[in-house]
């Protein structure tokens, strides 16, 4: 069996970036204001998040300095905690701020982040691991491309508010968006017993979908490139619910309408409480 490659994404960076400019600046004074799928966030404030993503990234990465250290993080549920302290204090500071400002500011801060990204050896220890994927120390090339998948999501996320979702699903995009999300299979699926070579396959349609095989083997799953026995489940899922499914974007009762399940259910019900979020 073969394991999926790493992936090395750093040129899509300045692409998705040109594109959230582009969306920004269509924008009329109401769009700015419209609900996202994030219960509290408008899609001014999902914009702001992103500029906080490019200056915080940048402020501990390439400058060392971290500011406020979080006290008392154990567990994961303690990171999450604080993240999200941290995201809606940035986001009530920047209420203030003039959505013309603002998309300056991320195109400053982007273009900034994306050569910082492509100083980068791939296959160091990565500033922080991809906790989601189980992962105690990552790659870098897995953390950029975690880092990817914020951007894109989250631009969706703005996108889908104001009815211009359709480009970001084009392959270019969205595939690199689900290859990386899907790493979070095989610690999602820790807990399931299975008997060697059984295979679990997930299929995403759409132009930027694809196929995704979890192999069990010394009471292991793993993502393997090729699919060489029967897979005991089949989990089908529509591409346009897929990155709304794995970032908490739309509750599992409404997702089921979306999803089918063909051979074990067991194996397949799993999926709608899987995450490539911290949350």
């Amino acid at each position: 069996m073969t394991p999926l490659s790493p992936i090395f994404i750093t040129d899509l960076f300045y692409k998705i970036d040109k594109k959230l400019i582009e969306v920004l600046q269509s924008l009329s004074d109401d769009d700015w204001n419209k609900q996202s799928i994030a219960p509290l966030w408008t899609v001014k404030d999902i914009a702001v998040h992103l500029l906080d993503g490019n200056i915080r990234s940048l402020s501990m990465a390439r400058d060392g300095y971290y500011g406020v250290q979080p006290d008392n993080v154990n567990t994961y549920q303690d990171l999450v905690f604080y993240l999200n302290k941290l995201n809606a204090d940035w986001v009530i500071a920047f209420k203030r701020m003039s959505p013309k400002i603002l998309v300056e500011l991320l195109e400053i801060s982007g273009r900034q982040y994306c050569e910082y990204i492509t100083q980068l050896n791939p296959f160091d220890k990565a500033i922080f691991p991809v906790n989601w994927a189980g992962e105690e120390e990552s790659r870098t090339w897995f953390h950029v491309a975690r880092e990817y998948t914020e951007k894109w999501h989250h631009q969706q996320q703005i996108r889908l508010a104001v009815g211009k979702e359709g480009e970001l699903y084009a392959k270019e995009f969205y595939w690199p968006h689900l290859e990386t999300s899907m790493r979070a299979l095989p610690h999602h699926y820790r807990t399931l017993t299975g008997d060697e070579g059984d295979t679990i396959q997930f299929v995403v349609t759409g132009e930027g979908g694809g196929t995704w095989n979890l192999y069990h083997e010394n009471s292991q799953w793993f993502l393997v490139q090729e699919n060489v026995t029967e897979p005991i489940c089949k989990v089908i899922i529509e591409g346009a619910i897929a990155w709304r499914l794995l970032t908490k974007g739309i509750s599992k009762q409404e997702a089921r309408n979306y999803i089918s399940i063909e051979g074990k259910q067991e194996a397949g019900e799993m999926i709608f409480d899987m995450l490539a979020v911290m949350a």
